[in-house]
């Protein structure tokens, strides 16, 4: 019987011209179905094609499941691909469907033809029907035994195939002892690959339920396999390599001399191309030696070598990757890389995020020996086309010479930034001069007479205008035209929108008064008419030192999940793996699904939208210290009176909040300029005595609905913001919120929301008065890591806001103590 003559039509290959498309498909294929004519294979495949793609872009075509059936009689292993895969697809949303494949599934997987017949047995362990399970589990047991490797590799992840889908059946089957026996004697690695990656998974599914998988997944990492496995992984795939490395990372070696075996029988993975060997082979030779701190180093030593020939031999994604993990060996032993610090140089064509990376790999791996050529390299960067790169290699000249490495020949670098005409560069040298100024004060005139040119109208950006700012007032007495400069920008202060910039021109003014009044006095009077007097001297907290601020917890965390995306991300794994980990907290119009009072802290509600004070607990830990300008002014070198968050310390937001409006904290004009005629009048009478603090005593029974507390959190404005340490003891015992929601309700201070999980844990708390109805409401963010805890407060009643927050800290600082 010929081919049937094709439709005259020429439809769309990827669209068909209407419904009759594929009623004619259909037609056709039932015609060939049982044609064995010359040629009418590759009728078919033109056929299957179309069905194919229809399939493709969302065109049903479940309707020729029968005739893509009968046309699947062939022996044309690409017909078999075709009709396997449209089979796959439909037989999953159609069960009934499913069964009209079982009889030729299990037909071709009796085939001949070993590749049909592990295709087959892999279309057949996809299906994922409930009611074809039955028919699984008879071609897979033959499958197993079959005598050609590719049908035994495929069988095998059949094995994990049913087990995700039906356990009970695969256990039953005993299927995982099957897979145990292939592992040990197939001749072919990528059978073994297959039966240790899916016995590795079967067994640790079951281990919580039987000790027999217990046992058998504590002998996966016994020495008979390990061994077994390291003598023939040089005839594994990448893949499979890697899967050796990663189970033996964590096998326990009895003795040092089994450690220097396993190292010398992988020394040649460390030559290996592919670069996930190459980091998976490092990560067992660190994991080994951990213990051994003199030959831990050494192996620093011997992996470095491979990894520099990685990072310059791979794609700019492998270098970033590979460079992550340089960076994380650096950090922890700089010294080792010290020489080789060349090798971090930025290329042109290099992408931005490679090239930041290497400039803090050459921040780290500055010393004496080498601070000359690597800060010489950075200035080449400073004229950067890539501004945001130009503005970080300033900031790494910057904190090398914060390092005190050389830092004669780093001012003279700095000082020449400043002459340069262009706006970024001038305003971060700014940030880096002030700094280097607070830590070394005898440069201070060298820098001061290149400062005194630049003018404060070419200064926009508000960190280099604060830095500014704090230069004509630290050193008015050396800088001419201070008063006259600080007198124009208070001339302008309503223009100026900073409080960062506001906070440090106040304090220059004052400071420029005291050291030269007559030139002074107008625009201290002006700056002071345009704030509270009681601004002027906030506690401030001294920077003594700059460091970097991840916790060495982090770190250590990071580097027990080497060779994984941790270190690429520079967090540990809880840190963006799934919501429960993050810890959120989030109120909407209900809350009736809180963590109410102690009840479990998980029981967090489902909002649709999250309030704009709720918005730091999904800051990382970098990202919360950068915006509380605690972690050296966000970037290392900026003002410590950073306004882009909370505030460092709490009375300075309040400074910042009453600088911003001058009528926030209730004190009238009068009282200003009558401070203003005491300070420039020269002359006023003693100040009075501060009246004792009230006495506030809380009531122990206090209860507040959660709607009512949302109600108020929303309308109340911030009353106190405040940053304070929390004693070890109390980080100790802060393993789960409710031990702090217990010892904070004995202190007559009630939760009425919590959540979070180490190290970052959030509450809500809420008190009243015993006289008076007056609630105060408390947001309290607790970091264990960091060992600090970051409160808002509002109240009912702001003028004995001060006095509850001395209660609250006082209570706070008494949790863990026994």
């Amino acid at each position: 019987m010929p081919p049937p003559v094709q439709s005259q039509r020429s439809p769309s290959p990827s669209q068909p011209s209407s419904k009759s498309e594929v009623s004619d498909l259909k037609l056709q294929l039932r015609q060939l179905a049982g044609s064995r004519a010359p040629g009418v294979d590759d009728s078919k495949r033109e056929l299957f094609k179309k069905v194919i793609s229809y399939m493709t872009i969302g065109i049903d075509v479940s309707s020729l499941f029968g005739e893509m059936v009968m046309c699947s009689a062939t022996s044309d292993v690409v017909l078999k691909k075709m009709c396997y895969l449209y089979v796959g697809n439909y037989a999953k949303v159609n069960p009934d469907l499913a069964l009209l494949t079982i009889n030729f599934l299990q037909r071709d997987c009796r085939d001949e033809d070993s590749m049909i017949r592990g295709l087959a047995l892999r279309s057949l362990s996809s299906l994922c029907v409930a009611n074809l399970v039955e028919y699984l589990v008879g071609p897979l047991g033959s499958g197993l035994k079959d005598g050609n490797a590719y049908v035994r590799m495929v069988a095998v992840i059949g094995v994990l195939k049913l087990y995700r889908f039906s356990s009970s059946t695969c256990i039953e089957a005993e299927f995982p002892s099957i897979l145990k026996h292939l592992m040990i004697n197939d001749s072919d690695t990528h059978v073994v690959a297959n039966c240790l990656s899916a016995l590795q998974e079967i067994w640790s599914a079951e281990a919580s339920a039987s000790d027999e998988a217990l046992r058998e997944r504590e002998a996966l990492i016994s020495k008979p396999i390990i061994y077994y496995l390291l003598n023939r992984i040089k005839e594994f795939s990448e893949w499979a390599q890697c899967l050796v490395l990663e189970l033996v990372t964590k096998y326990v070696p009895s003795d040092t001399s089994e450690v220097f075996d396993i190292m010398n029988l992988l020394e040649d993975r460390l030559q290996h191309a592919n670069g996930a060997v190459v980091l998976a082979t490092a990560k067992v030779f660190l994991q080994l030696t951990l213990s051994m701190s003199d030959v831990h180093h050494k192996v620093y030593e011997r992996i470095k070598a491979p990894m520099l020939t990685l990072v310059s031999s791979g794609s700019p994604e492998q270098s970033y990757a590979v460079l992550s993990h340089l960076h994380l060996l650096v950090m922890r032993a700089p010294y080792i890389f010290f020489s080789d610090y060349k090798h971090f140089y930025c290329q042109y064509n290099e992408p931005s995020y490679v090239k930041r990376l290497k400039l803090e790999m050459l921040t780290a791996v500055a010393n004496e020996s080498n601070t000359y050529e690597i800060v010489t390299e950075l200035c080449e960067y400073a004229a950067n086309v890539d501004v945001p790169i130009a503005r970080e290699s300033i900031r790494a000249v910057g904190k090398i010479a914060l390092q005190q490495y050389d830092v004669n020949a780093i001012v003279d670098r700095l000082l020449q930034f400043l002459e340069m005409e262009k706006d970024y560069v001038t305003a971060e040298a700014l940030v880096l001069v002030k700094d280097l100024l607070r830590k070394y004060p005898q440069w201070s005139q060298d820098c001061i007479a290149v400062v005194g040119n630049i003018s404060s109208k070419t200064v926009q950006e508000p960190k280099a205008k604060a830095a500014l700012i704090w230069m004509l007032g630290e050193y008015s007495q050396e800088m001419q035209d201070a008063p006259y400069v600080l007198e124009s920008l208070v001339e302008n202060w309503e223009e100026e929108h900073s409080a960062e910039v506001r906070l440090h021109l106040l304090t220059a003014v004052m400071k420029c008064f005291f050291k030269r009044p007559p030139e002074t006095q107008n625009a201290l009077g002006a700056a002071l008419a345009a704030v509270a007097e009681r601004v002027v001297n906030p506690p401030k907290q001294a920077v003594s030192v700059f460091a970097d601020t991840q916790s060495s917890e982090i770190k250590d965390r990071i580097f027990d999940e080497f060779n994984s995306l941790s270190v690429v991300y520079q967090k540990p794994s809880y840190m963006f793996t799934d919501r429960e980990h993050r810890g959120q907290i989030e109120f909407s119009d209900e809350l009736g699904n809180l963590s109410i009072g102690g009840e479990p802290s998980e029981n967090v509600v489902s909002a649709q939208r999250v309030d704009e004070n709720d918005k730091d607990l999904f800051l990382t830990t970098s990202e919360k210290e950068e915006a509380s300008g605690l972690s050296n002014n966000g970037s290392a070198y900026a003002s410590p009176y950073d306004n882009s968050s909370a505030s460092a310390v709490g009375s300075q937001t309040r400074a910042e909040s009453e600088i911003s409006n001058p009528t926030a904290t209730g004190y009238s004009s009068q009282p200003a300029s009558l401070g203003i005629e005491d300070l420039l009048g020269l002359g006023s009478p003693a100040a009075a005595p501060a009246p004792p603090s009230p006495q506030l005593k809380l009531n122990a029974v206090a209860a507040l609905d959660p709607s009512t507390f949302q109600q108020k959190w929303r309308q109340l404005p911030v009353a106190l913001s405040q940053e304070y340490s929390v004693s070890p003891r109390g980080v100790a015992a802060l393993t789960a919120p409710q031990a702090l929601i217990r010892h904070m309700q004995s202190h007559s201070i009630h939760c009425i929301a919590s959540g979070g999980q180490s190290p970052s844990f959030k509450f809500f708390f809420f008190a009243q008065k015993t006289e008076s109805s007056s609630t105060y409401l408390v947001e309290c963010i607790i970091n264990t890591s960091s060992a600090n805890a970051q409160t808002k407060i509002k109240a009912d009643d702001q003028s004995t806001s001060e006095v509850f927050s001395t209660l609250f800290q006082s209570a706070l600082s008494k949790f863990g103590n026994p």
